[in-house]
């Protein structure tokens, strides 16, 4: 059984990124994959699982949310070979500080080395990304400029938008990948959710699952080419 875990929905869902969650049990149900979605909110314990999903929110709910998954043994069930995967505020927590409006900092979970400060503009817009050579398309909005250490590896290199910095997106460590992409990233780029379910799996790729999900991704990918090429 593969279990995903949407971590904190009430407090980490301000974008839409509970769609990642949705998309990956599909994905995985649709190659005969056993699974399970387990949508863990604040009040409840935290669940066992294979892959937890950190999404965007607002800065009080941030700051709540790394205090819980403090308390719950976050940290301890990555060590022991659980799989992340974060989408901004998700991938601010995971380093070793953050700033929110104000200038204020605090602590992250220091699972990453990466630290976040307040960025002199707010990042709105399309994000285009390239993650080993492949287009990742999403949508940004967010307020941080992510520094990550010289032995973290960035996930992707930016094309259009800001991301980390205006060079780079996100970052990958061990099996905890981040990014600033909303979309949600994983309906938007379904290379990207099949990438996360073999990573999990600990499979080198998985069966072709040819959906129309390939063709939007396609298509907006021709688009935001068009809008960079005017």
């Amino acid at each position: 059984m593969l279990r995903i875990v949407q971590v904190y929905p009430e407090l980490l869902g301000t974008y839409g990124d509970g769609g990642n969650g949705f998309v990956l049990r599909e994905r995985a149900r649709r190659r005969g994959i056993d699974v399970e979605l387990i949508r863990a909110g604040m009040d409840q314990l935290l669940p066992g699982g294979d892959i937890y999903l950190l999404g965007g929110g607002e800065d009080g709910p941030q700051r709540l949310a790394v205090v819980l998954l403090e308390e719950a043994g976050f940290s301890r069930r990555v060590a022991e070979g659980a799989m992340v995967f974060a989408v901004c505020a998700g991938l601010q927590m995971l380093g070793s500080r953050f700033s929110v409006q104000g200038d204020d900092e605090y602590v992250g979970l220091g699972l990453v080395d990466a630290v976040t400060t307040r960025a002199s503009t707010r990042a709105v817009g399309d994000l285009v990304t390239t993650v080993e050579g492949t287009t990742m398309v999403g949508f940004e909005n967010h307020g941080g400029e992510t520094t990550i250490g010289a032995s973290v590896e960035p996930f992707a290199t930016v094309e259009r938008g800001h991301g980390n910095d205006g060079r780079l997106d996100g970052f990958r460590a061990g099996r905890i990948w981040a990014t600033y992409a909303h979309g949600p990233v994983l309906a938007l780029n379904p290379w990207l959710a099949d990438a996360v379910l073999a990573e999990a799996l600990e499979m080198s790729e998985l069966a072709p699952l040819p959906s129309v999900a390939d063709q939007l991704y396609e298509s907006r990918c021709r688009v935001l080419t068009r809008r960079a090429a005017d």
